[in-house]
C-alpha cells in the first residue's frame, strides 16, 4: 500500500525494497523492482547533470521521469504503456496544464505514479525571474496540481526547475519549502525535432554510459509516445531495473476519479503518419509557455498552438523550451552565465 511504502525514517533516504510483483496480462513485463523512498530533508538537491549528490541506485537502474504535461493524447500512450509493462514513474507536471486537465492528474496519480510540480506556465528563462516571480512560479503551479488532484497529501514535495535553469536564490527558496530540487542523470533530446526510434537510441546509449540515473523525458510529445513502449522493451533487453521513487509521509490511495471528460477517455495513440521511429513533423499540439504575465492570478487555460519549424534557440542544453523561440537546441553546451539578480549560478542554465 502506497501510504505504508512511504511512511519510513525521517533523516535519511530509505529504501523500501520489493520483488517485482507479476505483471498482470505481460508475464515478461519490465515492471518495477523497487521502491526508493527519500526525505527532502536528506535529499534537497539531486542529478548529477547538475548536483554532486543523486539518488543511490545501484548498478543498472532507472528512475523514469517526465515533464511538461499532461496534455492528451499524448499522456496517455504513455500511461497506456507505463501500465503494460507494470512500470511506475514521477511526472513533474505543470500548473496550467493540470488546471486544463484534472481527470489526466487523477489518473496518473490513481496508476501509482508519483506526481511533483513543473511550475505553473513553464517560464522559458526561468533564472531571470526576479524571486517574487520565481516564488510564485512555484507556489501557483503547486496549488494548481492539488487542485487538479483534490488531495492536499496527494502531492510529493517533488519540483523540477523549469529548463534546470536554477540559481541559488531559487535553489535556496525551495529548500525553504522542504522541496526536493530534482535535476537528472540522462537526457534523451525528445524535446528535439528527432524520431522515436532516435529517442530511444540516446537514451540507451547514456544510460549505458553511466550505468544508472535519473532519466528524463518529457510525455508531451508525440515521439516519446511513440518510443515508450520500445524503450521500455529495451530497458529489459539490456538488464535495467525500474526504480520507483516516492516521498517518505502519508499519501491517499487513490484519488476520485473524473470520469467521462474528455480527456480521460481520449485515444491512446497520438495521431502520427509514421510509428516507425523515424522522424517525425513538429508536434502539433504543446504548450505556449509565457515568460510576461507570470504575476498574474488569472486563471486560464494553457494556450496550445502549433509548433513551427523555426523558432528554434541556442539556448543553454537545449530541452524544450515554449513560448516565442520555441524549442532550444544545442543539447551538449553545459555552462551559460547567468543575471547576477537572482543569485549566484552553480551548475548550467538550459532552456529545458
Amino acid at each position: 500500500m502506497r501510504s505504508v511504502l512511504v511512511i519510513l525514517f525521517c533523516l535519511v533516504g530509505s529504501v523500501a525494497a520489493s520483488a517485482a510483483e507479476p505483471c498482470p496480462g505481460n508475464p515478461d513485463a519490465l515492471g518495477t523492482s523497487r521502491v526508493l523512498a527519500i526525505n527532502p530533508a536528506a535529499f534537497a538537491r539531486i542529478g548529477s547533470m547538475q548536483y554532486t549528490k543523486t539518488l543511490p541506485l545501484e548498478d543498472h537502474e532507472v528512475v523514469i521521469t517526465f515533464d511538461d504535461g499532461p496534455i492528451p493524447p499524448n499522456t496517455n500512450a504513455v500511461l497506456d504503456a507505463l501500465a503494460s509493462e507494470c512500470v511506475k514513474a514521477t511526472y513533474f507536471l505543470v500548473g496550467d496544464m493540470a488546471r486544463a486537465y484534472p481527470s489526466l492528474v487523477r489518473r496518473i496519480y490513481n496508476a501509482g505514479h508519483t506526481v511533483g510540480t513543473h511550475s505553473q506556465n513553464h517560464p522559458l528563462a526561468f533564472q531571470r525571474l526576479s524571486a517574487a516571480k520565481a516564488e510564485y512560479q512555484v507556489k501557483t503551479g503547486i496549488e494548481s496540481v492539488d487542485a487538479a488532484l483534490g488531495d492536499p497529501k496527494a502531492i510529493s514535495p517533488f519540483f523540477r526547475i523549469p529548463g534546470l535553469n536554477r540559481t541559488n536564490a531559487i535553489e535556496s527558496y525551495l529548500a525553504s519549502k522542504s522541496l526536493v530540487t530534482w535535476s537528472a542523470d540522462v537526457v534523451a533530446d525528445d524535446w528535439k525535432r528527432i524520431g522515436a526510434r532516435e529517442i530511444v537510441r540516446r537514451a540507451m546509449r547514456r544510460l549505458e554510459e553511466k550505468g544508472r540515473g535519473i532519466l528524463l523525458l518529457h510525455d508531451i510529445r508525440p515521439a516519446t509516445a511513440l518510443a515508450v513502449p520500445v524503450l521500455l522493451k529495451e530497458l529489459k533487453q539490456h538488464g535495467y531495473r525500474v526504480v520507483h521513487v516516492v516521498a517518505t509521509g502519508e499519501h491517499p490511495e487513490s484519488v476520485p476519479e473524473l470520469l467521462g471528460t474528455a480527456e480521460y477517455n481520449k485515444e491512446s495513440s497520438p495521431r502520427v503518419t509514421k510509428a516507425n521511429g523515424s522522424r517525425e513533423k513538429p508536434a502539433k499540439v504543446a504548450l505556449r509557455h509565457r515568460v510576461t504575465n507570470d504575476a498574474t492570478t488569472k486563471r486560464r487555460r494553457p494556450a496550445v498552438a502549433g509548433l513551427h519549424e523555426s523558432g528554434f534557440s541556442t539556448n543553454g542544453f537545449g530541452h524544450i523550451g515554449f513560448g516565442n523561440n520555441g524549442f532550444g537546441n544545442n543539447a551538449d553546451h553545459w555552462k551559460q552565465h547567468q543575471p547576477k539578480s537572482f543569485g549566484t549560478p552553480r551548475g548550467a542554465a538550459t532552456s529545458f
